[in-house]
């Protein structure tokens, strides 16, 4: 097995960018889920499956730098503390955020036609829906194909991993749950199954809806009342991935 692509966004619910390589800290991918948008009047951090205009937004974070391409333009900037910290609701419990001065608060509310902030989580992991880390399989992708009769875009499910797995049975991670997956120095730990939601059906690139995977899933991956795809996982020990390089499991 190998890395077959590696993706995260610093902004979340923002287009899902493919990157060369990934360094794998403690508490999840670097760089990964820094920043959010945030309803002021309702409370709450901006989520992609509310917001699936978001996916036409492209962010990437270097050197300190905060490139955004939005409805056209690109908004470049150093994000600037203000120390003012707000506690959200997120997915059901609370996130702490503090709001970064910066031209993207004005650049999103023009673009989604209402007020929102621009905040930086207070700790990492803080805009994370599950463990730091999912992942998914070329294997599981392939049959997923065989159910559409198409094929399908990896980065609809906005795993940081997609493991080349085509020479094992589809869905293997099933079997991979308590144990570890060794990539060059980088240990993690495989958790439980990613539950799917309506994100999978916008395109990934326009949030335009239309697809039908989460009903295509639920035809055959329908378990316990969740629509199964793809496995959660924690860094057990840091280290930089880079597409292409062998991935290895131990129970």
């Amino acid at each position: 097995m190998h890395i077959e692509r590696i993706g995260f966004t610093p902004i979340k619910g923002g287009r899902h960018v493919e990157h060369p390589s990934v360094g794998l800290a403690l508490d999840g991918p670097l760089g990964d889920r820094l920043f959010c948008l945030v309803d002021l009047q309702r409370g709450r951090v901006l989520r992609t499956v509310d917001n699936p205009a978001l996916l036409a937004t492209t962010a990437r974070w270097q050197h300190g730098q905060l490139r955004v391409e939005i409805d056209g333009r690109v908004v470049t900037a150093e994000p600037r503390s203000t120390g003012k910290k707000l506690t959200l609701e997120y997915w059901g419990r609370p996130a702490e955020v503090e709001v970064v001065d910066g031209p993207w608060a004005d650049a999103y509310s023009a673009y989604l036609g209402r007020d929102v902030a621009f905040t930086r989580a207070v700790r990492s992991g803080e805009l994370v829906y599950g463990a730091s880390v999912t992942l998914i399989t070329t294997g599981a992708l392939r049959l997923l194909e065989e159910k559409l009769g198409h094929g399908v875009d990896s980065s609809r499910f906005r795993a940081n991993l997609v493991i080349d797995s085509d020479d094992l049975e589809p869905h293997v991670e099933d079997s991979w749950t308590g144990g570890e997956l060794h990539i060059g120095s980088a240990r993690l730990r495989v958790m439980d199954a990613v539950d799917r939601c309506a994100v999978i059906d916008f395109d990934p690139a326009t949030g335009a809806s239309g697809s039908h995977l989460l009903t295509t899933l639920a035809g055959y991956r329908l378990r316990s009342g969740t629509i199964d795809f793809g496995m959660y996982a924690e860094v057990t020990s840091p280290g930089l991935v880079e597409r292409g390089q062998t991935v290895m499991f131990s129970p």
